[in-house]
């Protein structure tokens, strides 16, 4: 570095993740070996969102700024050989929206740093990353607190000369949730043929669009839970529960550029039957009204047990049965089950923590040998760390939900939350 032995930027006590409408402030470190001549120092706050059409690209193809602050925290002059320090403070915007990072784009915020030297000199700049998280309260979205509900019906040939109809119906409690919360889903297959069904899944799938001059969408595979087929003319129920894990929110309030949103979807793949629930993730619960009690969860002394079927009197209502003796179909396989099989033991307590705030250890004991990941507070950020202390960013891979199958892709992407409620509530309804 020169002349510079140290020039870094220190964020007041080590924070990290910041809220719309808070003052971020921290101190601008310089040691010098030597004097050194400057025409200013300055201190700049920025955020932004950049996409490109190019997987990890960032040659952006379109941008958004949110803010660009300056300020100048020393004139020209002489920086003699030392120690020093100059303070800066910033207040962020309050319709910034929440960090993210993606393959294809990412809305990110900094702190940036620059020495600006005589002519013909060498110029030093230093930059610290911050994270943003604008909280998405569940309660403001309509009709979040009713279940979502879809049913298909398919008409298939079998055996040549055979004709077989099969119905496909499937139920969420609720049409939102947080980090760390339960989807509990009810299904029933009502088989009118004589050829046997394919297993059952139902998938927690992420769709990320990039709003370039040609749309692009990303879809991830969050969850899975695999069911076994439904016997030729019977009637049967399939009650299972995905864990929502540390998810970006969905939608990203004050940004135009990209949109997040989430689904269930559950398919058969032998007839190929498929009904989408459109959910929305979020960082404040859902509060429930007294009419409706709350939805209780299973839970072991470790956490949240997947592949455990609510109790019976948790369901308001049989799906359709109709009179209809109906058999429970067995699960097969569940994505949130470690090799060994014992279930992900997740705490909905982490995700409960004020942001910045220092984040409780896991309940699992880790790999020694890997570093150790301690879940966000349901933003897209995250931490490493050891007991507990600060949560420290990375710039680790993990920001994006893992892929938990190789699961195609639809040709046509799914619709959002806002244009499949209405859709799906109509369908349902003019089924019953």
């Amino acid at each position: 570095m020169g002349k510079l032995q140290e020039f870094d930027i220190a964020l007041t006590n080590n924070k990290v993740v910041y809220g719309p409408g808070e003052s971020i402030s921290g101190t601008v470190k310089i040691r010098a070996g030597s004097p050194l001549q400057f025409k200013a120092i300055k201190v700049y706050c920025q955020g932004s969102c950049g996409i490109s059409n190019k997987m990890n690209d960032t040659s952006w193809m379109l941008e958004e700024q949110y803010f660009n602050s300056t300020l100048s925290v020393a004139d020209k002059g002489t920086l003699a050989a030392g120690e020093h320090s100059f303070p800066f403070q910033f207040l962020i915007p309050v319709a910034a929206p929440t960090s993210f990072e993606g393959p294809f784009g990412k809305i990110h915020y900094r702190v940036r740093a620059a020495i600006d030297t005589p002519r013909f000199s060498k110029d030093y700049k230093a930059q610290r990353p911050f994270y943003l998280l604008n909280l998405l309260n569940l309660n403001e979205v309509p009709d979040i607190e009713h279940p979502s509900c879809a049913v298909t019906t398919k008409k298939f040939n079998y055996l040549l000369v055979k004709t077989g109809i099969l119905m496909l119906k499937a139920r969420s409690d609720l049409r939102g949730y947080i980090p760390g919360q339960v989807i509990k889903l009810a299904t029933e297959i009502h088989n009118k043929s004589g050829k046997d069904t394919g297993c059952v899944l139902a998938s927690l799938i992420q769709k990320v669009t990039y709003k370039t001059k040609r749309t692009m969408f990303d879809l991830r595979t969050i969850a899975e839970v695999e069911g076994a087929g439904v016997k030729a003319g019977k009637h049967a129920e399939w009650r299972e529960q995905i864990i929502v894990p540390p998810l970006p929110q969905s939608a990203l309030t004050g940004c135009s550029l990209i949109d997040i949103d989430y689904f269930v979807q559950v398919s058969l793949k032998s007839p190929d039957a498929v009904v989408t629930l459109p959910i929305c993730i979020g960082n404040i619960a859902v509060n429930l009204s007294p009419s409706r009690p709350t939805p209780s969860i299973t839970r072991g002394t470790a956490g949240v047990t997947p592949s455990a079927p609510p109790a019976e009197h948790e369901l308001d209502e049989r799906l359709g049965a109709g009179g209809v003796a109906s058999e429970e179909i067995p699960t097969k396989s569940h994505s949130q089950q470690d090799p060994s099989g014992q279930p992900v033991t997740m705490s909905p307590s982490a995700f409960s923590h004020a942001p910045g705030a220092a984040l409780p250890p896991s309940h699992r004991q880790p790999d020694a040998t890997a570093p150790l990941f301690c879940v966000s507070t349901g933003a897209t950020i995250p931490f490493f760390t050891e007991g507990n202390v600060t949560p420290i960013p990375t710039s680790c891979s993990l920001i994006l939900p893992p892929e938990y199958s190789s699961w195609d892709y639809p040709h046509e992407p799914p619709p959002s939350y806002e244009e499949s409620c209405s859709s799906a509530d109509s369908s349902f309804n003019s089924r019953q």
